[in-house]
């Protein structure tokens, strides 16, 4: 263990940028209503406030590779703890709507940023035979920063009219202790050995990280990444032929991810429970077990990410998403709606340990190093667009049809999902980076 402390330390400070996204994300919860009595604000406006950090987290996204890919993996995760800090500072802060709508679009940038970066690091820094679990970290540390920022939101209620500033401040502190972690990180060496032509540095990187290898085996490691750096065809368009297989296996991890509802089952909870009878308060803390659910069974996922690989877990979510939503589509059209609660809990379960597991780990490993920033960007682009946009939809969706429709739709897709991982998903457990790009 004292062997690997240097990268264990290492992925959990970069996995931390994870911890602010789910906070970020969810805190605002306790202050949307608050806020809107305050200003006065129209359903729209009212709206747009609260969606802000949202289309932020979109646009972070779809710009992410850019820094990542010329300041480095380093600077850019401590760029996205000073986002964060502002964004937490202005929030709380805002006299009027304009200035708090432009914080809460910084901190998605942030949000969004971070999802390039993060994963894409400690992709680069662990080794195969821990890859799967240190940069499932950040997932783990998403579901962790969503149950903190519930906790954090209950403790703050009490602070008087303006508890809500209190709220939305108090990230500050995760934020500044992240940014000061980031000064402690090491570049990521395939970095520097691609991107700077810094063999000596990304050698020296690579011997921390890696304990287990020999030295002869770090110099093949460093000239198979030197090789992937040269390699000709890796300096054409993004958009190319030879990358078609793993941007259309980034798309659809990312389509089918937001596709099984689960966004919408996040942040409609407590209304999904209420469809079923529930009182409101009731159906409040239901909500509550959604998120000690996904914490326990993201960290299960974690668990057996390295030991079963990443394609056996996607079959296990797969089956289990497709039994949890077949389950509550039923129970909505039969009228037996008391089982509701634990087919939902089933389906957060079955999210938590496949898809909720894999997907940054899986958008991280399947690119080239040369087009890995700009690949980790489009994952993670497809992620948010779609969250986006059935986050919109949602609310016109419950009005518009019954609930056995709708959770039919999501079960129809989650078999499609099965589908394309039988026929299409590579297993990528146990494989260096640059054997995976060989391949």
């Amino acid at each position: 263990m004292g062997n690997r402390f240097f990268l264990y330390k290492s992925a959990v400070v970069a996995s931390l940028a994870g911890f602010l996204f789910g906070f970020d994300t969810v805190v605002i919860s306790g202050a949307e209503q608050a806020i809107q009595s305050l200003w006065g604000l129209s359903s729209t406006l009212h709206g747009l406030a609260i969606s802000m950090a949202l289309w932020g987290t979109v646009v972070g996204a779809m710009i992410g590779g850019w820094p990542a890919q010329y300041l480095g993996r380093k600077k850019t995760l401590l760029w996205i703890g000073v986002l964060y800090l502002v964004s937490a500072i202005g929030s709380a802060l805002a006299p009027e709507v304009i200035s708090f709508m432009v914080s809460r679009f910084i901190g998605g940038l942030g949000v969004g940023i971070s999802t390039v970066a993060a994963p894409m690091f400690i992709s680069e820094i662990a080794p195969p035979q821990y890859r799967g679990r240190l940069t499932g970290m950040f997932q783990f540390n998403i579901v962790f920063g969503i149950l903190v920022a519930y906790f954090s939101n209950s403790l703050l209620g009490g602070f008087g009219e303006h508890a809500w500033r209190w709220m939305l401040g108090v990230e500050a502190i995760p934020a500044l202790v992240f940014a000061l972690s980031c000064t402690g990180l090491p570049e990521s060496p395939r970095w520097l050995i691609v991107y700077k032509k810094d063999r000596e540095h990304g050698l020296e990187v690579l011997r921390k990280t890696n304990r287990d290898l020999s030295g002869n085996e770090l110099n093949s490691l460093v000239d198979d990444i030197e090789a992937t750096g040269r390699e000709k065809k890796q300096t054409t368009a993004f958009f190319g032929r030879h990358l078609l297989k793993p941007i259309m296996l980034a798309f659809f991890i990312a389509f089918f991810n937001q596709l099984s509802g689960i966004n919408a089952v996040l942040y409609f909870a407590p209304r999904i429970f209420q469809m079923t009878g529930l009182e409101a308060q009731t159906a409040l803390l239901q909500s509550v077990g959604i998120g000690i659910t996904n914490l326990v069974f993201t960290f299960v996922g974690l668990w057996l990410i390295d030991k079963l690989g990443r394609r056996i877990l996607l079959y296990v979510g797969s089956f289990g998403y497709i039994a949890s939503l077949g389950l509550t589509a039923w129970a909505f059209s039969s009228g037996n709606t008391g089982i509701v609660p634990m087919t939902i809990f089933a389906f957060i379960a079955a999210h938590a340990v496949g898809q909720g597991a894999v997907i940054w780990v899986f958008i991280s490993e399947i690119f080239p190093n040369r087009q890995r920033a700009y690949g980790q960007a489009f994952g993670s682009f497809t992620h948010w667009f779609f969250a986006a946009s059935l986050t919109l939809v949602f609310p016109l969706m419950a009005e518009a049809m019954k609930p056995q429709h709708i959770f039919g739709i999501f079960c129809a897709m989650m078999v499609l999902q099965l589908i394309w991982v039988k026929l299409f998903v590579p297993e990528t457990k146990g494989i260096s980076l640059e054997e995976l790009e060989r391949r």
